[in-house]
């Protein structure tokens, strides 16, 4: 089992598209999916279930079917982690289902993390929460890979869902806001990762819970939203694409020195082609771009493109399973 999660601090560049697709791919080439919503936007969730289902998931009187479920105890002070109610999306497909109210969350993290390094029991079971409830989702699903969509932000819930990972890709859209992002991101997940480290060293000896390993590997990034015209990045989004090496390499890995050649870049895991004419009709009928038939509308130059996609799609999430094999979570 690998977990990844899917981040960026600087929203609207398509990462919970990314990961939806990505899921309905490892799917697709035959691995067992677990999908987690860790972003209180639930917007994942929204992607994957239907509007009188979400109902049910969040109904307005009594307990919901979501993550907030499972953690409700440690909230209310009364016990520990729920079972994960998952919901089934295909064979060997599952979703845990994200909430709006997971926001509550926040400051019952951020009060805890100091606290770790008191050797304080109740504060690792509140830190390792995300993880300790996706461990037990992927083995009550025997899920062989389980992807997370965190918010964009660097706040005390993604904190705990990253430390949660073993790999993390970072979907990128080309320009300056993507760049500063990475100028943020990479440091604060080298400190997280070293943090961490240092409240494991005060775990008590014997609270006996699953702790993460808070590995946080670096698996590279994917150029969201590319254009292209007659097969090549129009050239505003070229320059922006030919900085992120560079930025990558120093402020995520720590690395100094820029990389020549952006064509052969070690760390873009690849391009996804953005798909905007085609989205509208993947969101009516429920289900992602490279499957939509023509009964979905897509006919003519969109089936091209649906063909395409599929493709895209396909090699990027073989490369993703390629390059997080080394993780298995424990």
């Amino acid at each position: 089992m690998r977990t990844i999660a899917f981040f960026n601090n600087k929203g609207g560049v398509g990462k919970t598209t990314l990961v939806y697709h990505v899921a309905w791919m490892c799917s697709e080439l035959g691995q067992r999916v677990l999908a987690v919503d860790l972003d209180p936007q639930a917007n994942l969730t929204t992607m994957f279930v239907e509007e009188d289902r979400l109902e049910a998931l969040w109904p307005e009187e009594g307990d919901s079917q979501s993550i907030l479920t499972c953690i409700a105890p440690i909230i209310d002070g009364v016990g520990d982690i729920a079972e994960p109610p998952l919901q089934p999306i295909r064979h060997g497909m599952h979703l845990l289902p994200g909430d709006l109210g997971l926001s509550q969350f926040e400051d019952k993290l951020s009060d805890s993390w100091p606290r770790c390094l008191d050797h304080d029991k109740a504060a690792f079971r509140v830190i390792t929460a995300f993880h300790r409830i996706i461990r037990r989702a992927v083995e009550n699903v025997h899920a062989d890979i389980a992807l997370m969509d965190v918010g964009p932000n660097l706040g005390a819930i993604n904190r705990a869902a990253l430390i949660a990972s073993d790999h993390v890709v970072m979907p990128l859209a080309p320009g300056l806001f993507s760049l500063q992002g990475l100028r943020n991101l990479g440091p604060t997940l080298r400190t997280w990762r070293e943090n961490w480290r240092q409240r494991l060293k005060a775990k008590p000896a014997d609270l006996d819970i699953p702790m993460p390993a808070g590995a946080m590997k670096p698996a590279g990034y994917v150029v969201v939203q590319h254009v292209e015209h007659k097969n090549r990045p129009v050239k505003a989004y070229q320059r922006w694409v030919s900085k992120i090496p560079m930025v990558y390499a120093r402020y995520v890995l720590g690395e100094k020195g820029c990389l020549g050649d952006t064509e052969a870049e070690p760390n873009r895991i690849g391009f996804i082609k953005n798909y905007q004419s085609l989205m509208p009709l993947a969101e009516d009928a429920r289900k992602p771009i490279f499957r939509l038939t023509p009964a979905d509308g897509a006919i003519g130059a969109h089936a091209a493109a649906v063909s395409k996609c599929y493709l895209d799609f396909k090699h990027l999430t073989e490369e993703i399973i390629r390059r997080t094999d080394d993780g298995d979570g424990e």
